[in-house]
C-alpha cells in the first residue's frame, strides 16, 4: 500500500480538517479499503509491536513522513532513539530533529532523562502563564508576538527491547513518567518493539500506552501481551495490523 493515495484521500483530508490537529497522520486502510487516520495528540502515546519484518518500521517511517509534510521545524520537534542502528538513522539531518538520532543505549537513557527535564520545564512555563495545556499557552498573545511558543514534540523509540535488557529500571521509569504527564505540554511517545514479552512490555508500561498497534506475531501469548486479547497471531504480515 502506498502512502500518498491515503494522504491525498478525501476521507483523510476531511478528518484532518475536522480535527485541526498538526499531529493528524494516516495509518493505512481498513478491510474495506477505506483510509484510516488518527490524531497522535488524542492517543496520546502509541505502542507498536510485532515480529521482525511485519511492518513496524515502515509504519514508523510513514508516521514521520506525514508529520514532516504537515509541520515546520518551528512547529514540531522530533527526538529519535534507535538501538537497532539502522531504521531511524535515515532521518539524520532533517531540520525537525532536536539532535542526531541516538543509537547507543547509554546515550538513549540520557536523552530520555533530558525529555523528562524538558517536560518539567514546559510545565513551569504553563504554570507561569496560567495555562492548562500547550494549546492555551501558545494561544496567548504574548507567545504569538515574541515567538516564545512551544513546539509539539514527538519522541520515537524503535526497539525498547534492547533498552529494557540493558537498563530496565531507568527505561521503565522514564517512559512511564513521560507517558503519564507529557501530553498536556505537547510531548508524545511512539514506541516500538519486536519482542513483545512481559519483560519488555511490563504492566506499568502497557498501562500508560492505551493506544496500541499490533502487527503479526508468532503466538497468541504475544498477542495477549500487546493487546490483552488474541488475534494478532492470525495476521498475514506485510503490514497487516490490529
Amino acid at each position: 500500500m502506498a502512502l500518498r493515495p491515503v494522504l491525498e484521500s478525501e476521507t483523510c483530508n476531511d478528518q484532518k480538517a475536522r480535527s485541526g490537529s498538526p499531529l493528524f497522520v494516516p495509518l493505512g486502510r481498513d478491510v474495506a479499503g477505506l483510509p484510516v487516520a488518527a490524531d497522535i495528540g488524542q492517543m496520546p502515546h502509541l505502542l507498536i509491536a510485532g515480529a521482525t519484518g511485519t511492518g513496524k518500521s515502515v509504519a514508523i517511517a510513514s508516521i514521520v513522513t506525514s508529520l514532516l509534510l504537515q509541520n515546520t521545524p518551528e512547529n514540531l520537534r522530533l527526538v529519535m532513539l534507535d538501538p537497532k542502528l539502522v531504521e531511524l538513522s535515515r532521518f539524520n539531518g532533517i531540520p525537525h530533529l532536536v539532535g542526531p538520532v541516538e543509537t547507543r543505549p547509554e546515550r538513549i537513557i540520557e536523552v530520555l532523562r533530558w525529555c523528562t527535564r524538558e517536560m518539567d520545564r514546559r510545565y513551569r512555563l504553563l504554570e507561569s502563564a496560567n495555562a492548562r495545556n500547550i494549546e492555551a499557552y501558545n494561544a496567548r498573545p504574548a507567545q504569538r508576538q515574541d515567538g516564545t511558543h512551544l513546539p509539539w514534540m514527538v519522541i520515537f523509540v524503535d526497539e525498547i527491547g534492547d533498552l529494557m535488557q540493558a537498563h530496565p529500571e531507568e527505561t521503565e521509569r522514564a517512559l512511564t513518567r513521560l507517558a503519564q504527564m507529557a501530553r498536556a505540554v505537547g510531548m508524545h511517545l511512539i514506541v516500538a518493539t519486536q519482542r513483545p514479552g512481559v519483560d519488555v512490555l511490563t504492566g506499568l508500561i502497557k498501562a500508560n500506552f492505551p493506544t496500541r498497534m499490533a502487527f503479526a506475531v508468532a503466538s497468541g501469548v504475544d498477542s495477549r501481551v500487546i493487546l490483552d486479547s488474541v488475534g494478532a497471531e492470525t495476521l498475514l504480515g506485510k503490514g497487516d495490523m490490529l
